[in-house]
């Protein structure tokens, strides 16, 4: 059903002047968001773009509409980060016990970016926050915290020496993009104590750990837009399959930018 890249197809060969010129897809790293007076991305996601070919671009918060859609025309992906939790009145909610730290203007800035993105069709990965970022800009609803989710929940803020270790297990669903890169059944770690509860319009579940948590989302209409809950780039060494995610994502990237 999709079209999966081989991972050598990665440079775009030009020739100029009889020289060959590699081209790279310019993937914009979104900004986590702010330490004191620091914008941050920590450095796994700039590693995992640039290990898969990608030229990773960091785009920092802005509060101007034009830069936005300036960012969207410069880059040919875009990678949406971890962070902190989104502020619950933007999906519709007042806030309920275990919601964390806020910070608004980070939520609106990536929200409004990641509407942008999304409505120019080029490819989109969003793990952890990022993932939720995609559901509420396409009007979906987050758990402010696992211990509202009806039943018995896993414990997802794993606590190991390294974030490399596999934490537990997700189902990938029969006919998802992801399923193609990841197979059906997959380790992975886990940093959260949010989760997507309703996906939002037009964006389908296509993962879930076995306490029934959604563990990843993705639009089939869009050419790749995919959202993750774990965190791919903390094991992009030791695992093919986070491999295979980054290589697609930088893959489908380079499409636009040809």
């Amino acid at each position: 059903m999709y079209k999966s890249f081989p991972l050598y197809i990665i440079y775009h060969i030009i020739i100029v002047q009889g020289q060959e010129i590699f081209m790279e897809p310019k993937i914009g790293i979104v900004v986590c968001g702010f330490t004191q007076d620091r914008q941050f991305v920590t450095n796994p996601y700039i590693q995992s773009v640039r290990y898969s070919k990608g030229l990773p671009l960091v785009l920092p918060l802005v509060r101007s509409d034009r830069i936005i859609d300036e960012y969207v025309k410069l880059c040919d992906g875009f990678l949406f980060c971890g962070g902190g939790d989104i502020t619950p009145l933007l999906f519709g909610e007042e806030p309920q016990n275990g919601n964390g730290k806020t910070d608004i203007t980070v939520d609106l800035f990536q929200i409004r970016l990641m509407k942008r993105i999304l409505a120019s069709r080029k490819p989109v990965l969003a793990i952890c926050r990022g993932m939720q970022i995609l559901s509420v800009a396409c009007g979906g609803t987050i758990w402010q915290d696992m211990s509202l989710i009806p039943g018995k929940v896993l414990n997802h803020m794993q606590q190991s020496a390294c974030r490399s270790e596999v934490s537990h297990r997700i189902r990938i669903e029969r006919g998802s993009r992801l399923k193609e890169y990841a197979g059906s059944c997959l380790y992975v770690n886990s940093f959260h104590h949010q989760a997507v509860n309703s996906p939002g319009k037009g964006v389908s579940v296509s993962a879930r750990a076995q306490d029934g948590a959604i563990e990843a989302v993705e639009i089939d209409s869009h050419p790749f837009a995919i959202g993750v809950q774990w965190h791919p780039e903390c094991m992009y060494r030791t695992s093919s399959e986070m491999r295979t995610l980054f290589h697609e994502f930088v893959a489908h990237s380079l499409r636009t930018g040809i």
